[in-house]
């Protein structure tokens, strides 16, 4: 009989395909605010600079060093600044409109849906995610996943994020789970994985295309090799 009675996802880029949702969303902003009169020369073009800039900002938000708010604003003023394009306004309506429908795209990881319809009668699943409060809600009602969870946890909610041990403690208070019959499933090393093993929680590390951590508890290249795991 298998040990766990729980399992924690991360959200993005481990069930709700990020990278994909977002380009797409990016796409439409190229088109809807004729970026190309503008200067810049591709959609790709776009993407490829935007991802690069949000990388860098998103790592100070992590680290404390950023608002939320000026994040949001600053990866598009940024990023039209590599073209040559300076236009506040446009950053901040930018800003506004990706938060607004990058959240219900509705991409999922290869076989994160039948994964999760197979699990869901053998554990309760949970979500904590470093993810903003007002926009994962979102992005799990939009791709249809929300009813497999009994738990969603922000770092938001918990006032820290992953791998901050206070998260994980919070997440155990509100699912009524202990570490030893919980099972965290991630693909960040430093926030799903060495977070969720400080805490003396089990792990997963979901590397598709890239080498597992060598200290995660399973490796996984697939979703799917959960269940050779879990079922």
């Amino acid at each position: 009989m298998n040990r766990y009675a729980h399992l924690f996802f991360d959200l993005d880029h481990t069930l709700w395909d990020f990278e994909a949702n977002s380009r797409a969303t990016l796409r439409e902003l190229y088109g809807s605010e004729a970026l190309e009169d503008l200067g810049v020369p591709d959609a790709d073009a776009f993407i490829e600079v935007y991802e690069e800039v949000n990388s860098g900002l998103w790592q100070r938000y992590e680290n404390g060093h950023l608002d939320k708010a000026v994040l949001r604003v600053l990866r598009f003023r940024n990023s039209l600044l590599q073209f040559g394009v300076k236009d506040n306004k446009l950053a901040v309506r930018m800003g506004r409109a990706y938060v607004e429908l990058c959240p219900k795209k509705p991409a999922l990881m290869d076989g994160a849906l039948p994964l999760l319809e197979d699990l869901q009668a053998h554990y309760r699943m949970h979500i904590i995610t470093n993810g903003f409060e007002e926009v994962q809600h979102v992005k799990l009602a939009h791709s249809a996943i929300r009813p497999f969870f009994d738990v969603v946890l922000t770092s938001e909610q918990a006032q820290a994020r992953k791998p901050h041990p206070r998260i994980f403690e919070v997440a155990l208070q509100r699912a009524k789970a202990t570490a030893a019959n919980s099972l965290m499933i991630g693909d960040s090393i430093l926030a799903d994985i060495q977070g969720a093993r400080s805490a003396g929680w089990d792990q997963a590390h979901f590397a598709p295309g890239k080498e597992h951590d060598p200290q995660a508890t399973y490796g996984l290249q697939r979703l799917d090799d959960l269940r050779r795991i879990l079922l």
